[in-house]
């Protein structure tokens, strides 16, 4: 039974001529101290409207069912606005016309509102709408009375998430360091991300003060479920790799799943598809949350620094030194967006 999507745009994917941009901070941190990263744009958003009936009565959210008894697994794109690499993914997937073997494939573009907001000449602006989507996952936010662009968009897609038994939500990064699957606390996250194999690292976290990400949401956290998610940050925003990282990965992750075979994939595979790396792990013991309106680094830290030193100085918030907690403390994911009540940085430690 297929499913008609219409006649699709040109070919998304890499922008032959690059645009540089540069990524300021918010006004919050008006007299940055560090220099500004300039990235090029090497990615072209695709045009996402021939998804946008899908067929589960939910914009821009479709679901191949293969007919046959299996798991109902869930890839979701855009959850921020501005990190485009995992809409290039789910495009090329729907181009190359693959069902799953099994069970439910479900295909989301989840913060379309932000999406539709990206501008080459302020590429970080469409982060968001009105707030951080991926802050929303704590039943009480989401069944209480606050509304937003994001919140209403999340209570939307929140029965597809409650019937997915796995995860895939494609992210990016700011700076340009070497990708990261994020896999929660839960023993059986960090084992379904080695059997996908890819990316090199992976990373162990608790999440955000500022809320719950939709990987971890319900059964996603729950000891007690079975049912398990992984977020791939596949790389710098705009950088062609990501896309190609973000493309490698849902394919590895389906044919982890049994969802796809190898030689179903092989022909949407990257540089990435044949890659088994020996991967690492990364356990955050600390995401520093910035409590005033006046955080700054003392370095330019771009992710992955390793300071071999307990008490190195890595920052200070309104007067308060935030120093590394020990030996050969892992630096991961600096922020930009220095703003009181978010995630500065984590803290971590190779494990394994």
């Amino acid at each position: 039974m297929g499913l008609s999507l219409g006649k699709f745009p040109a070919a998304s994917g890499v922008t032959r001529r690059p645009k540089a941009c540069k990524i300021d901070l918010l006004p919050s941190n008006p007299e940055p101290r560090v220099p500004e990263p300039n990235y090029a744009i090497e990615l072209t958003p695709p045009d996402i409207e021939p998804y946008r009936a899908g067929n589960t009565g939910i914009d821009y959210v479709t679901t191949l069912d293969s007919g046959s008894a299996g798991p109902h697994v869930l890839v979701t794109a855009v959850t921020h606005g501005n990190e485009i690499c995992g809409a290039i993914a789910l495009d090329r997937l729907f181009r190359a016309g693959l069902r799953p073997r099994q069970g439910k494939l479900t295909l989301a573009f989840d913060n379309v509102a932000a999406y539709r907001n990206f501008d080459r000449r302020a590429p970080i602006g469409s982060r968001f709408v009105d707030e951080d989507f991926n802050r929303l996952w704590a039943p009480a936010t989401l069944d209480g009375e606050r509304q937003s662009a994001e919140l209403s968009r999340a209570r939307a897609l929140r029965p597809i998430v409650d019937a997915a038994d796995f995860l895939l939500d494609i992210h990016s990064m700011q700076y340009a360091t070497a990708p990261l699957m994020l896999a929660g606390t839960l023993d059986r996250s960090l084992a379904l991300a080695r059997r996908v194999g890819i990316p090199e690292l992976i990373m162990c976290d608790a999440g955000h003060a500022a809320g719950p990400r939709m990987r971890d949401y319900g059964g996603f956290g729950d000891p007690a479920s079975t049912k398990t998610a992984l977020l791939i940050e596949a790389g710098q925003h705009w950088e062609r790799r990501a896309a190609e990282v973000a493309t490698d990965v849902m394919l590895r992750f389906l044919i982890a799943l049994g969802m796809l075979s190898r030689d179903d994939a092989r022909p949407l595979g990257g540089p990435n598809f044949d890659a088994h790396p020996r991967q690492r792990t990364i356990q955050v013991t600390e995401a520093v949350t910035i409590i005033s309106e006046s955080f700054e680094f003392v370095q330019d830290f771009r992710g992955l620094e390793v300071l071999p030193r307990k008490g190195t100085l890595i920052g200070r918030d309104d007067g308060r030194e935030v120093r590394t907690p020990y030996d050969d403390c892992v630096l991961i994911m600096p922020s930009r967006r220095l703003v009181k009540g978010q995630t500065a940085v984590r803290l971590g430690r190779y494990v394994a």
